[in-house]
């Protein structure tokens, strides 16, 4: 399993066009909700908000990747939107984010959710792949250079 087996081109808003953190979840979770991934959309939202409060998700460069494991979610899913001017999600760098991933899945398989997690870090600290998802035109190419990206990567399982 890759990441981007998970995350499908529907599941990608470029641009991204949110004011705030709050807004920016939910339009992600918005998006994840027409896939049947969550069985109450609410409650995933309030799940993922409820582990922003624990620590903050914007990890740094320009990235966040909100998640949760819930029980309203009983299959993985993933999100992804390009916000061009950035999103303050109270990152560690004090920076915005522009690049945000949100990762929704089952309390009972915490190491796929973990494994997910690293993926999604391990891609993002690729500084060019970054710039190229920023100068990206459309859903389909942001997803093509994921994939492209994960071909040097093992498969999840």
């Amino acid at each position: 399993m890759r990441l981007t087996d998970i995350l499908q081109e529907e599941q990608i808003i470029l641009p991204l066009k949110t004011s705030d953190r709050d807004e920016t979840i939910r339009i992600l979770i918005e998006k994840l909700a027409n896939s049947d991934i969550f069985s109450d959309k609410e409650q995933a939202f309030q799940a993922v908000l409820d582990r922003e409060k624990i620590m903050t998700t914007g990890v740094g460069n320009g990235i966040a990747i909100p998640h949760c494991k819930h029980n309203s979610c009983p299959e993985f899913g993933v999100a992804l939107g390009i916000h061009a001017s950035g999103v303050d999600f109270n990152a560690i760098d004090k920076k915005k984010v522009n690049i945000i991933f949100l990762l929704v899945g089952p309390e009972s398989n915490p190491g796929l959710h973990i494994k997910l997690l690293s993926r999604i870090s391990r891609l993002m600290s690729n500084e060019e792949l970054r710039d190229q998802l920023l100068d990206s035109k459309n859903a389909a190419e942001v997803h093509e250079l994921l994939k492209e990206e994960e071909n040097y990567y093992f498969d999840l399982d």
